[in-house]
């Protein structure tokens, strides 16, 4: 099978179901920026081994987010669940982390080790995607869930980034106004 079709040549791509939209639709934003988001936990992954299996998951959930995202309104295909258990199972793991922390007490600049940073830039894309999930959702009506879990997951990446930097023994950057 050929990875290039040639379709997308003229500026369209197709959504599930076959709707086929500009490359620039809010959807496709929304849905790139997610995927965007994956590849950035890749990156996080291979600076800091340890995190393997819990952003693993992470990823698969993205994958089953995306494809919500990715799906025509006209669409009969049945998606993969996004579930409510993944956000409290985050929520649980951002409390557990936590509490080995010490105090925060002060903003924090990204950089006191290299997976640290990548943790703040994968945080930064999720924003990116949970902002154009509230457009879309302005727009066009998404599943609720889809914001929240996005908006969980960038906490969980500021606490995982704290937690990462604690773990490898280095030191915060703290922000000196």
């Amino acid at each position: 099978m050929k990875i290039y079709t040639k379709k997308g040549d003229k500026g369209k791509t197709a959504l599930i179901g076959g709707e086929r939209v500009f490359k620039d639709n809010l959807r496709i934003d929304a849905y790139g920026t997610v995927d965007e988001l994956n590849a950035q936990l890749g990156l996080v992954i291979c600076t800091y081994e340890p995190i393997r299996i819990e952003l693993k998951e992470i990823q698969d959930q993205l994958f089953n987010l995306g494809s919500h995202l990715a799906n025509s309104k006209e669409s009969k295909f049945k998606l993969p669940e996004i579930n409510q258990i993944w956000i409290t199972k985050m929520e649980e793991n951002i409390d557990l982390k936590t509490a080995q922390l010490p105090e925060l007490k002060n903003f924090i600049l990204p950089g006191s080790d290299i997976a640290n940073a990548h943790c703040h830039v994968a945080r930064c894309i999720c924003r990116r995607a949970e902002r154009l999930c509230v457009s879309l959702d302005r727009q066009e009506g998404i599943e609720a869930i889809i914001i929240i879990y996005l908006n969980r997951l960038s906490d969980y990446l500021f606490t995982l980034s704290r937690f990462i930097t604690h773990q490898i023994g280095t030191n915060e950057v703290i922000w000196k106004p």
